[in-house]
């Protein structure tokens, strides 16, 4: 992971979220083209505001969790998961200088931990690490839960600042998430049955569950709301990305879910 601060006169117009799994989405203008056409769109910017650019000096959009903002110094600190070349975002923020400018819109989110909870279930992949990272923080001090979290390796873990009631377990799946065969992805995610098997504490939960859409939608959020029983408003479950496509036809995806899901 590479961590990258922005800061200037565009955090003027930044007004930090209280969720701790806040977001933004950086418009990321391909090379060799004109950035400033970017800054000199109606603000704020919106999905909709490159419409009217010819459609090969569109940017790319991608979204990233605000990992921590600093308000005294103006500074907003993004996590980039990088594999090498592949991608969008990956590879821009690898090669960010100092001084380099940004264009992002947000900040959007809906979840923090709630202090009236009686215990925590928290797990993601490497793509929500930064908020379930930023939700252990902002844990009270007396918390009680239990985070799961897939990466590749040992090599990928990281030091974490938690409540000592809130244990951490690393699971490995043993390759790149968008590499690994499907034994090891998906359905077969081995986050998937980590969270099954883990002792399920008295009380009331939250849970905040974030990572590939297929482990996340389609094998933890039923066995959470449906076998468990946990409401929608002690629920923070969603996919970040999904195997096998962008975010353009990720967003599509979930548009198409959520219809289906609507009519039945």
């Amino acid at each position: 992971m590479i961590r990258v601060v922005f800061g200037g006169n565009g955090f003027d117009t930044f007004t930090p979220k209280e969720f701790t799994d806040s977001y933004v989405k950086f418009v990321i203008v391909p090379a060799g083209l004109d950035g400033a056409a970017v800054a000199r769109l109606p603000q704020p910017l919106t999905l909709d505001s490159f419409d009217e650019l010819p459609a090969e000096q569109r940017p790319t959009v991608r979204t990233y969790t605000v990992r921590s903002v600093d308000a005294e110094q103006r500074e907003l600190t993004v996590d980039f998961v990088v594999h090498g070349d592949t991608g969008v975002a990956g590879p821009w923020a690898a090669s960010l200088a100092s001084g380099d400018p940004a264009y992002l819109m947000g900040p959007n989110g809906a979840y923090s931990p709630n202090p009236a909870a009686d215990w925590h279930l928290l797990a993601g992949d490497e793509a929500g690490l930064p908020a379930l990272s930023t939700a252990l923080e902002a844990l009270p001090p007396n918390a009680i839960g239990q985070a799961f979290i897939e990466v590749d390796g040992p090599d990928d873990e990281l030091d974490l600042t938690a409540p000592a009631g809130v244990k951490i377990q690393w699971i490995h799946r043993g390759g790149r998430a968008d590499l690994v065969p499907d034994d090891q992805a998906g359905d077969n995610a081995p986050l998937i049955a980590a969270v099954r098997a883990a002792d399920w504490l008295p009380g009331q939960v939250q849970v905040f569950v974030h990572g590939e859409a297929q482990a996340v939608m389609h094998n933890l959020r039923p066995y959470l709301r449906k076998e468990r029983g946990v409401g929608a408003e002690w629920a923070s479950i969603s996919g970040y990305w999904r195997r096998g496509r962008t975010e353009e036809t990720f967003r599509q995806w979930k548009a198409e879910l959520a219809k289906a899901e609507a009519e039945a």
